[in-house]
């Protein structure tokens, strides 16, 4: 039988091998912890605390700002030093709550849980953002609002995004391999809000012990299936997954449950489970510690807030000064010039590396190869794109589907004349949406 997949995609070496074999391992932070309130897509969570307070483990700190957004809680026990304007891993500023860690590790009383199966479905998507569950694979949407589609019943298909596709992550992966009862739970959790839907595990074939176990636990259950996908990046794009399990199309103008899917990630649907099934906030997550500077790569149970400098040397530090620093994967992370910014909720990993190999290369000109447009899972034609948007050519940008572009970076890897074509197109994407959002 075919593997399922999508058009287009690459395959950069997924650099795995250093860390899917090391074990999850619980951090505990010494110094101070640092709490943006805007850690996910829409508005930012507003501050309950004062400076001086005394906060315990699990402590809202910070409260949602409106419907799209989700609040924060404390991941230690301490007393909050301060709220000011802090980096965060993308380079930006944002307001934060510091908190000075005690290390006494003082946790509140939750309350008590009432059993899954006596929960009505409002009680399970309260319950969901009340602990603040965000998607952790990166866009930070609150997860109860993805929940709450206008028409639940036209739901057909929960997907789990089991891909983990970005080279050198792990974190779900070792997720997968150690706690895939939780992944499940979680679906199940999920299952309920919609009667009329199934949930699919879309799991790459390069992880066929992950693959076996998840089969193992669904087997019996008509509404859960485990399918196993094509390893070629980026097959955990939204878009790709949901074509390659489904066989239905979206676009940029349209949402996952327009073509009646919701797709959530390994991490998020593990937290899930917690909120719901422990009564416990969202207050950490899996964070793999990787690349060729690193001395001994590896995944961590973080508390959310801590600094990653404190971090990566949880993992040994450095074996040399990096060249590189990434938080995230290296095709869609953002480069960073500083470790002195917090895990936060969308921190999948931080790489190191010896060589900067992208900064190395010098652009040449357009050889009209076509390689990029055999790579584009969008299937555009990045190299003209990228003509367009180093004209500031905005309507021909559009007019020729740049919106369309998911940045995933497939062109720019293999684009022999070493193109910065995302880059480009990505400044000119985020032009034309600012300017689309001002004509409405």
């Amino acid at each position: 039988m075919a593997l399922l997949t999508f058009k287009g995609g690459i395959h950069p070496d997924d650099g795995k091998r250093l860390a899917k074999d090391k074990a999850i391992v619980d951090v505990k932070p010494t110094g101070d912890l640092v709490y943006p309130v805007s850690q996910h897509i829409g508005a930012p969570a507003n501050p309950i605390v004062a400076v001086g307070d005394h906060v315990l483990k699990g402590q809202m700190i910070a409260e949602a700002g409106g419907f799209v957004s989700a609040p924060i809680y404390a991941s230690v026990s301490g007393t909050v030093k301060a709220i000011a304007p802090h980096l965060n891993p993308t380079g930006g500023t944002v307001n934060s709550i510091v908190i000075e860690n005690d290390g006494e590790y003082k946790e509140v009383e939750y309350p008590a849980v009432k059993p899954v199966d006596e929960m009505t479905k409002e009680e399970i998507l309260n319950a969901i953002g009340n602990a603040g569950v965000v998607g952790m694979g990166g866009a930070g949407f609150p997860t109860r609002v993805k929940l709450s589609p206008k028409e639940p019943d036209k739901i057909d298909y929960i997907i789990a995004n089991c891909a983990e596709c970005e080279p050198y992550i792990t974190a779900d992966y070792r997720t997968m391999i150690e706690t895939p009862e939780k992944l499940v739970e979680g679906m199940k959790i999920v299952l309920r809000l919609f009667d009329n839907a199934k949930g699919i595990f879309g799991v790459e074939d390069n992880k066929p012990d992950c693959i076996a176990k998840l089969k193992e636990l669904t087997a019996g259950d008509p509404r859960l299936e485990v399918l196993a996908l094509k390893t070629k990046y980026p097959q955990g794009g939204e878009r790709q997954l949901i074509y390659a399990t489904t066989g239905r199309a979206i676009n940029s103008a349209m949402l996952p449950a327009d073509a009646g899917c919701v797709v959530d990630n390994v991490a998020t649907l593990v937290s899930i489970y917690q909120a719901v099934a422990e009564g416990k906030p969202s207050m950490e997550r899996v964070v793999t510690v990787s690349g060729d500077a690193v001395n001994e790569p590896g995944n961590f149970r973080v508390p959310f807030g801590m600094n990653q400098a404190e971090l990566v040397e949880a993992a040994g530090g450095f074996k040399t000064e990096p060249e590189k620093l990434i938080s995230g994967g290296p095709m869609m992370g953002f480069a960073m010039f500083s470790l002195d910014v917090p895990v936060t909720k969308t921190s999948s990993s931080i790489l190191g590396f010896t060589k900067d190999e992208v900064a190395k290369f010098e652009p040449t000109a357009c050889i009209n190869c076509g390689r990029c447009v055999d790579a584009c899972p969008s299937r555009l034609i990045p190299s003209r794109l990228a003509d367009y948007a180093e004209h500031h050519d905005e309507e021909t940008f559009t007019k020729h589907n740049g919106l369309e572009c998911m940045e995933c970076g497939s062109c720019s890897f293999v684009c022999p004349a070493k193109r910065q074509l995302k880059q480009a197109i990505g400044s000119m994407r985020k032009i034309a949406l600012a300017n689309r959002k001002k004509k409405k």
